[in-house]
């Protein structure tokens, strides 16, 4: 039983990496609505859509959206200018290039004004 749980915990770790930082993404703002992780989210809420390439990679061979491994992970993001946010993984972006998000009004607001549109060079961690 020991190692059987140790199997799991390595499978676990190899499926969810250690916190590795991905860096020279982009960041844009959107409405709150459902994610393609099954769950709604208004503006205000601390929401992030991951590009399709990193949701396509933690899905595998899972081919509901739903059940994907980052739903509902949390990822701090960080602009240029070190401002940080925490935000959860509700949806993907079809949009956005490898490396970037698209976050709600609210949590893009806390780095920098919706008037920006986008914000260049960020980074992010999953933790």
């Amino acid at each position: 039983m020991r190692s059987f749980t140790l199997f799991f915990a390595i499978l676990s770790a190899a499926t969810f990496g250690c916190a590795q930082t991905i860096s020279g993404g982009d960041a844009m703002f959107h409405s709150g609505g459902i994610g393609s992780c099954g769950r709604s989210y208004g503006d205000t809420d601390f929401v992030v859509s991951v590009d399709h390439a990193t949701m396509a990679q933690f899905a595998g061979t899972e081919t509901d959206p739903t059940r994907n491994p980052l739903c509902g992970r949390q990822m701090v993001i960080t602009s240029p200018d070190n401002k940080a946010i925490t935000v959860t993984v509700e949806d993907t972006c079809f949009i956005c290039s490898t490396g970037s998000v698209d976050l709600t009004r609210g949590a893009f607001q806390l780095l920098a004004p919706l008037s920006a549109g986008i914000i260049h060079g960020i980074s992010w961690t999953l933790i």
